[in-house]
């Protein structure tokens, strides 16, 4: 197939001014201008791809050339004759004008590929990082891995080791559905428009967390408690979980902090997954 090059900025201007489009800030809009990474990323695809936010195709041209399906789901409208006029070359893609958050996952992932397990494409604006992420990981939709490329800020947060400035409730959220890599990173000049900093592409394996190994007797009540211990990271555990949980004297909270093993002074940047599920299952004795 002969394609046009979508990484090129003179093609990508003439490509929007074409269909009398916009970069849209609303939307998180930056365009690879650098041909060798979505190759990169597409190379991490399986045989069923879901891509969240294909933008004038340039990343979906490359799974269509490695996968057997791939649905690309754009939220601007604007971006749709785009897609049909760059992606008229196969046959193997279905573009839908959604907003991924609005979809319901599973049911969606079901109709569209026939409950084939799926691999997850993104490159995802800072604002919808997390929602995005935390959608797909608590959807119980068969995903084997999710690709995003995000500011290299979040990247460092989503795989941060307890006890780092960087770790936080995303951490331990999403460690508890998957695994998390970093594969590459990508500098601020790769995109067009230009953003103000550099992006890196991360990898979650989901099911590779810890939730596929041990149980916990209110899976709610887990993200409630890693919710609570990070909500005002300078207080001590203890005072966040009183706060969170009123009904449960301070003192009973602390003898629970101080059974798991830690200080009754400790904060929650200290914790694991892990240990946050075993404070969280003796609170659920408590209510």
């Amino acid at each position: 197939m002969n394609f046009t090059n979508l990484t090129s900025i003179s093609e990508i201007k003439r490509i929007m001014e074409k269909h009398g489009l916009q970069f849209q800030k609303q939307f998180g809009q930056n365009f690879l201008i650098n041909p060798a990474v979505p190759g990169k990323i597409a190379d991490e695809a399986g045989k069923y791809v879901l891509e969240i936010g294909p933008g004038i195709g340039t990343l979906t041209r490359e799974l269509c050339m490695r996968a057997e399906k791939v649905a690309a789901v754009e939220i601007d409208r604007g971006l749709i004759p785009v897609l049909e006029e760059t992606l008229a070359g196969f046959d193997n893609v279905r573009i839908i004008c959604e907003d991924i958050m609005k979809l319901s996952i599973a049911e969606f992932i079901d109709d569209t590929f026939g409950g084939e397990r799926i691999t997850v494409c993104a490159n995802l604006p800072y604002y919808i990082t997390t929602p995005v992420i935390m959608l797909l990981l608590e959807s119980g939709a068969p995903i084997d891995k999710i690709t995003v490329m995000v500011q290299k800020e979040v990247a460092q947060r989503l795989s941060a080791n307890p006890g780092t400035p960087q770790y936080g409730a995303v951490t331990a959220s999403v460690s508890w559905y998957g695994s998390v890599k970093k594969l590459f990173d990508v500098s601020a000049g790769n995109f067009i428009p230009r953003p103000k900093v550099d992006s890196s592409v991360v990898q979650i394996s989901v099911g590779e967390g810890l939730r596929g190994s041990v149980s916990v007797k209110d899976e709610k009540l887990l993200f409630h408690v890693i919710s609570a211990a990070f909500a005002q990271r300078r207080k001590t555990l203890a005072n966040a979980l009183f706060f969170e949980f009123p009904s449960i004297s301070k003192e009973r909270i602390s003898e629970i902090i101080l059974d798991c093993g830690f200080e009754s002074g400790v904060r929650g940047e200290k914790l694991s997954v892990y240990d946050f599920l075993r404070i969280s299952d003796k609170l659920s004795d408590e209510l």
